[in-house]
């Protein structure tokens, strides 16, 4: 278990966030005393009695806890790093809240379970908007007192009746409670649209104050016609005559003296880091450069025979575990992608869990700040690291951290890369890059396993970086830069 002294220390950090912090991601001023209040380290879920309207009730008050706890973590990322008088000295706060809230969640899942069990409802995860959800719905073998508010009578015997039975095999069972589903939905998808609508507008009318600005000449006074507006100069693009137009993402675009770097892949059981947990991490280093340096081991065994580790060295393959309450619902889709089972991953089975392992962070953290790192859509696993990592937030806003995503590599200078019915902006995946640059034969897939796809992602980049340098394209283009390149927070270019 984890040393649980920290949880108090994060606590102890509320002061500087409720002075810095006044309103959470959805405008909501933020009861910093209810925060105090939670019991983080060992949950902040209901273990409620096995009766209808208290599973209901329970399911309807940590829906309630988890999206407070939500809009909070969601607005701590801007404000600890636009905290420019450094006020606020730490993110072990943000840290905390989600490792309580990946635990409500598995409450929330172990309720939803219990609720099907006991024939309360049925449960589909539905992709609505931005996210996927729990939808509710009546269950089939009951008759629900009135479809359109979604409510299910309900009676605490249901014979030998199964989640199949049909309403006509259940026809002589009575249901003289009655619960109410409308009200225990999962908001979620509502509650990140509107947050999307409420930044766009906000983008608009900074776009609108910076072109009347323009208009006005008050943003550039050595340009007599107003000054042109940012993102108006075009990409390098690529061989195919196709100029992807700028993106954020371009920031994370390697230098042409970029040389010595880490690839990192993680697997998690989910997409959301204050959800989800860690269970696979794997990387590796290579030189884009120079030679690979003498005395490495020269042979590494991959899961695919038919990798070879050619400039690859410091391979580490890292498992992690979940709580036995997540291990014991199961996870198809993620067993499936990866062929890792969580239910055999339980702490109870000996695996530690990655937000309980200090030490593991700290050395995962020394490795990612020693040289660039190099992942597939970085902004996935810095997000993760983020909040699972002791420090990572404090040394990337310190500048210690250098992040290069081969996801715009992709994008902006692989002639491949180029837009379709099915894949607007290229197919830009790791499987589709990897393929491409020669890091993957086309009869194999990417694996979905944190080593295997930081190999095949260093090659690939490896590949391209030499292409592109032999045809004085990308780094070495016209709108190449010197440098290692890639994002790193608070240095200047």
């Amino acid at each position: 278990m984890t040393d649980r002294a920290w949880f108090d220390a994060a606590k102890g950090d509320i002061p500087q966030w409720a002075a810095s912090m006044p309103k959470d991601a959805d405008g909501t001023t933020i009861d910093w005393d209810w925060v105090r209040s939670l019991d983080l380290a060992h949950g902040v879920g209901t273990i409620p009695e096995s009766t209808p309207q208290s599973i209901h009730d329970a399911l309807k008050a940590d829906y309630a806890t988890r999206e407070h706890l939500e809009s909070i973590i969601a607005q701590c990322n801007s404000t600890f790093m636009t905290d420019y008088d450094r006020f606020i000295g730490s993110y072990r706060l943000p840290r905390a809240l989600a490792y309580a809230n990946r635990r409500l969640n598995d409450n929330i899942n172990t309720l939803l379970h219990l609720g099907e069990q006991q024939h309360l409802w049925v449960v589909s995860r539905e992709r609505r908007g931005r996210t996927t959800v729990a939808v509710l719905r009546p269950y089939s073998g009951s008759r629900p007192s009135n479809d359109d508010q979604g409510m299910l009578n309900l009676s605490g015997e249901t014979g030998d009746a199964s989640a199949g039975n049909t309403a006509a095999e259940n026809s002589d069972v009575k249901f003289p409670t009655t619960v109410a589903l409308d009200d225990i939905q999962d908001r979620t998808a509502a509650i990140l649209d509107a947050r999307a609508e409420r930044r766009k507008a906000q983008r608009f009318q900074k776009r609108a104050g910076d072109a009347a600005m323009a208009r006005a000449n008050l943003s550039g006074a050595t340009s007599p016609g107003g000054a042109a507006l940012p993102g108006g100069a075009a990409a390098s693009g690529n061989a195919t005559g196709h100029h992807p137009k700028p993106d954020w993402r371009d920031a994370y675009l390697p230098g042409r003296d970029v040389d010595a770097v880490m690839g990192i892949d993680i697997e998690t059981t989910g997409i959301d880091p204050a959800r989800d947990y860690i269970i696979d991490v794997g990387f590796e280093f290579m030189n884009m450069a120079s030679p690979r340096p003498a005395g490495e081991p020269e042979t590494y065994a991959y899961e695919q025979g038919y990798y070879a580790a050619g400039d690859a060295y410091g391979q580490s393959r890292l498992a992690f575990g979940v709580p036995p309450e997540n291990a014991a619902l199961g996870n198809a889709l993620i067993a499936k992608l990866t062929g890792i089972d969580v239910r055999g991953r339980s702490s109870e089975a000996g695996y530690r869990l990655f937000d309980e392992w200090p030490q593991a962070q700290a050395g995962l953290l020394a490795r990612l700040t020693q040289q660039p790192y190099v992942a597939h859509n970085a902004t996935f696993e810095h997000s993760w690291f983020m909040l699972n990592v002791a420090g990572y937030a404090e040394s990337y806003r310190a500048g210690r951290i250098t992040i290069i995503d081969t996801l715009p590599m992709s994008r902006q200078w692989d002639p491949g890369a180029v837009p379709t019915n099915e894949h607007p902006y290229g197919d830009n995946t790791l499987d589709a890059y990897a393929k491409r640059q020669g890091a993957l034969d086309s009869a194999h897939n990417e694996r979905h396993l944190g080593l295997e796809d930081s190999h095949i992602m260093l090659v690939a980049m490896k590949h391209h970086l030499a292409a592109l340098k032999a045809q004085r394209k990308g780094p070495w283009g016209p709108a190449g830069r010197a440098g290692v390149g890639g994002k790193s927070c608070g240095r200047k270019r």
